[in-house]
């Protein structure tokens, strides 16, 4: 069985720097993609970065510049890096994950950037 794992988040001061990181079991073969999602209070849940396994990625344009993502495909990891991180940061953060067509989600972890 598929289990994804976050790991990082917390209470950080605007501008400040936050590593996100997800650890994925139960599978023997690579993920297709690797994916960080958030949810703000009363918003919908929203792609914040995306790496495929080829290497290739995609970044939500709020965060362009700021975050980065990575993966490494043998452990079956990804991270999420957060630079220059503003209050409307502030969300849960989901790793994704999308194996054979299905989706896969952790259980969140809490970003909060305030002062």
């Amino acid at each position: 069985q598929v289990q994804l794992v976050e790991s990082g988040g917390g209470l950080v001061q605007p501008g400040g720097s936050l590593r996100l990181s997800c650890a994925a079991s139960g599978s023997i073969f690579p993920f297709n993609q690797m994916a960080w999602y958030r949810q703000a209070p009363g918003k919908e849940r929203d792609l914040v970065a995306v790496m495929t396994l080829g290497g290739g990625t995609r970044y939500a344009d709020s965060v362009k510049g700021r975050f980065t993502i990575s993966r490494d495909n043998a452990k079956n990891t990804v991270s999420l890096q957060m630079n220059s991180l503003k209050p409307e940061d502030t969300s849960v953060y989901w790793c994704n994950a999308l194996l054979g067509g299905r989706d896969y989600w952790g259980k969140g972890t809490l970003v909060t950037v305030s002062s």
